[in-house]
């Protein structure tokens, strides 16, 4: 397995990731792996239909063709 070293580490970096590790109940060293994994992992597509419904809150109450008009007028 690989070792990395971080030289000149802020202080204040350091703290806030001793603070996520002892919350997360992890080691410093596997603090820091497990945000390097989610900061470098590829994010999984949504499906069309994993789309369905998103956002329906924001058009709760509205109506969606008045509301595109309105927006419409706004850029003259």
């Amino acid at each position: 397995m690989a070792t990395l070293n971080v030289k000149n580490l802020p202080d204040s970096l350091y703290k806030k990731l001793r603070a996520c590790a002892k919350r997360d109940r992890r080691s410093l060293a596997q603090e820091v792996i497990q945000i390097l994994t989610q900061a470098t992992e590829e994010p999984t597509p949504l499906s069309i239909l994993d789309l369905k419904g998103l956002g329906k809150e924001r058009w709760r109450g509205l109506e969606a063709v008045a509301f595109v008009e309105q927006e419409r007028r706004s850029w003259d």
